[in-house]
């Protein structure tokens, strides 16, 4: 409570001051502390865009198993269609909602290519989703080598962390398993009628 009632203070000074035609001075913290900030926020949307790509994949993975599990067909006279036109429907969908579609999101998550992958085995079917990323694009945290970077104590984390900001290319790959059914039937415990 005190903090904003100085900071409501220090504007209605400066206010007062506009209006009566004086001219403003820089604080020390706007001039000082204002760049630094930003340098914190920039770097922050940074790894928070790293965590919505991550979640948004999980979603997307789900999604694209899921459709495939309910849609494909066992019968080996579907499978020009699955690998067809339903793999592409749902690649579409999938890089609709990832946001390869939408310039801003595509920046923002340093999107640069994705594929999926079906692997039919007898049992389950293997749905994998990659997505490869460009430069994170910030360039003072790559002003200095990795090796300098991530010494001890630091291990492999580090090492890939600097690689997915400075030279970017880094493949996030989710695996989805799924059995083979060629339409939804339910689930029926033993016993249970």
């Amino acid at each position: 409570m005190t903090a904003l009632k100085t900071i409501r203070a220090r504007l209605g000074r400066c206010g007062g001051a506009l209006r009566a035609g004086r001219p403003g001075q820089a604080m020390t913290e706007v001039v000082l502390l204002f760049p630094i900030f930003l340098l914190i926020v920039f770097i922050t949307a940074k790894i928070f865009a790293l965590l919505v790509l991550v979640q948004k994949l999980e979603i997307a993975s789900y999604y694209a198993a899921r459709r495939w599990q309910l849609e494909s067909h066992l019968n080996a006279d579907h499978v020009g269609w699955d690998d067809g036109t339903l793999r592409k429907d749902i690649e579409k969908n999938v890089r609709g909602y990832i946001g390869f579609d939408t310039p801003a999101v595509s920046k923002f998550l340093n999107l640069k290519d994705m594929k999926i992958e079906v692997v039919r085995t007898q049992v389950w079917n293997v749905v994998t989703l990659t997505v490869v990323t460009s430069p994170a694009g910030v360039k003072l945290l790559c002003k200095y080598p990795k090796q300098a970077v991530c010494t001890y104590p630091y291990g492999a984390a580090c090492m890939n962390g600097h690689d997915y900001l400075c030279q970017g290319g880094k493949q996030l790959e989710v695996i989805k398993y799924v059995p083979n059914r060629d339409r939804p039937i339910q689930f029926v415990l033993p016993g249970l009628k």
